[in-house]
């Protein structure tokens, strides 16, 4: 099995590096991501300027382009035959509202608009802890083999999220649901520069069952997506 990783914080972030880790004992692993942060960018690509790609070594492409970007590359260019595009860890939940503007998640739809299979994972980060790399790392080696067995139709993918605080030896529930459909409650502070977004993720409302629900509920949240 062929898998490309990829992301939106760069190519040398740990998150990455986990993800890498947890999936070889599943396949070739090939890194396709991006040379610098990219978060927030959605699903942005880019269409009328040439692609800088670094081959740093025989499976690692550095794209100077977005995470969206990287998956293009990746099926029509880099690694052709590939199987499967899995997108993280992304330090922080990418739940409900939150797929719309994730770099992470736009790379695995661009790959299941492009016919391949793929995954988005994110860890939630609690307040006041600190993502424990290691832990995520043999998490997604629990989850990832049993998530990659599974039946996906034509357009979908998968958007997985971590809850926190958890470690390497924390018995996680792994529960299927819905994204929430309830907005941020968030507003724009005014200063000397103009406005400024101010909102506290862990505050926000959500539906019984939903996605938001269960990782704030310290449940591995598995969402079934449509592109």
């Amino acid at each position: 099995m062929k898998i490309v990783v990829t992301n939106d914080d760069g190519f040398d972030q740990p998150g990455l590096a986990a993800l890498v880790e947890a999936l070889k004992p599943l396949g070739k692993v090939t890194v396709v991501a991006p040379a610098t942060p990219q978060s927030n960018v959605g699903h942005r690509v880019t269409m009328k300027a040439s692609i800088r790609v670094d081959r740093l070594e025989e499976d690692t492409y550095v794209v100077h382009a977005t995470p969206a970007d990287c998956a293009r590359l990746a099926v029509k260019a880099l690694v052709p035959d590939v199987d499967w595009i899995i997108a993280g860890i992304n330090p922080g939940a990418n739940l409900g509202s939150d797929v719309y503007q994730s770099g992470t998640v736009a790379a695995s739809r661009e790959a299941a608009i492009l016919g391949v299979r793929a995954v988005a994972v994110s860890q939630y980060i609690a307040p006041d802890w600190s993502v424990d790399w290691t832990a995520a790392r043999v998490q997604a080696s629990r989850f990832l083999p049993g998530v990659l067995n599974a039946p996906l139709a034509a357009g979908q993918f998968w958007n997985i999220n971590l809850p926190s605080p958890i470690d390497a030896d924390s018995d996680l529930c792994r529960q299927h649901c819905p994204l929430d459909k309830h907005p941020h409650r968030y507003r724009y502070v005014e200063d000397v520069k103009g406005f400024r977004y101010h909102g506290i993720i862990h505050d926000r409302p959500r539906s019984t069952g939903s996605d938001v629900d269960v990782c704030f509920g310290g449940m591995i949240s598995i969402t079934l997506m449509e592109i």
